[in-house]
């Protein structure tokens, strides 16, 4: 049983939830809770923390060799404010470009900065089927724990690739026999009279300044979701759930 603050495991886990450099070095990163847990697949776990209050009520976490950690030091350790008892530090996923683009609806997001947003994004894009998720090196981080909270599981099911810049990714997309939609503000056709192409990409913006002029250019088509009111804009994840709806029910 860890019973010290400054057990080296217990540091190496909340370095993992910490900092994104130590995840990428070491090439994993930390889930919580029962139900994250439940949805992880068995294979990808690397190690397995428990309360001690959690490994008496849980006797058949016993299959998974799992470090008990003291009841106070476990709550040291967690990211949450109410800890259900178990974490597990779980090896990251990595998708080929070519997955991503084997047909369908892709999102392609582009300096995405709130986890809550990237979070619902994966887990709304699994609801409405898409294919997969690009986004650029300067979104948030896909493994911080807030993002993988909000997935609620779908981060193990929705493919998803990394790339340098959106703008020099889009030809490849359109290579690759896509379509490439961009919810825009000054977009010229609305959403709602849109029947969208087989293959289709959908880009969206950071939360605040939108997409890169030159990521808009290269889009087909600025597409514009119709609002009423005083109501100048939408939040980037509603604004997605909208739009791969849309596509979904054209499918």
């Amino acid at each position: 049983m860890i019973e010290s603050p400054n057990n080296k495991k217990i540091k190496d886990v909340r370095s993992l939830l910490d900092r994104s450099k130590i995840r990428q070095e070491r090439d994993a990163f930390v889930t919580e809770g029962i139900k994250m847990f439940s949805e992880t697949p068995r294979e990808d776990i690397k190690e397995v923390y428990v309360s001690e209050s959690f490994y008496a009520k849980n006797p058949d976490i016993k299959n998974y060799d799992p470090v008990i950690v003291r009841e106070d030091i476990f709550k040291k350790m967690s990211d949450t404010k109410s800890p259900q008892g178990i974490i597990a530090v779980v090896k990251q996923k990595h998708y080929p470009i070519e997955e991503i683009l084997s047909g369908g609806l892709v999102m392609v997001l582009e300096e995405l900065q709130d986890p809550g947003n990237l979070g619902t994004i994966i887990r709304t894009g699994e609801a409405a089927g898409i294919s997969g998720i690009i986004m650029d090196e300067k979104c948030v981080d896909i493994y911080s724990p807030k993002v993988v909270r909000a997935t609620m599981g779908a981060i193990y099911r929705v493919p998803f690739y990394k790339t340098e810049s959106i703008e020099k990714i889009i030809p490849e997309i359109k290579k690759k026999g896509f379509t490439v939609y961009a919810a825009h503000l000054n977009g010229s056709i609305s959403a709602e009279n849109l029947t969208f192409e087989n293959n289709s990409a959908i880009l969206i913006g950071n939360e605040g300044n939108g997409l890169k002029e030159e990521t808009s250019k290269k889009a087909d088509i600025l597409l514009k979701i119709p609002m009423k009111g005083r109501v100048e804009s939408l939040n980037a994840a509603v604004s997605a759930a909208i739009l791969m709806y849309k596509y979904a029910m054209n499918f």
